[in-house]
């Protein structure tokens, strides 16, 4: 990928490989209610464990890969 001086980028411009994970989309692999979710990324963001949880405001956001070790029963 290669960006010409002056030139504005865009999205279409990048390949993003998708790193974290939105509370609606833990809530769904989770199969928890919507209040239940963000109450357990609030716990968990307090320790950072049993995995990492990044908070932006009102905004989670948990990466995929501390995540994805957690449910396969791997320890951070």
């Amino acid at each position: 990928m290669s960006f010409k001086l002056g030139r504005r980028w865009n999205m279409a411009d990048m390949e993003v490989t998708k790193k974290v994970y939105s509370a609606d989309e833990i809530q769904v692999i989770l199969g928890i209610g919507r209040s239940k979710v963000y109450e357990f990324l609030d716990s968990v963001n307090k320790k950072q464990e049993p995995f990492r949880v990044i908070k932006i405001g009102r905004i989670y956001r948990v990466p995929k890969d501390s995540f994805d070790r957690w449910m396969n029963g791997e320890t951070i």
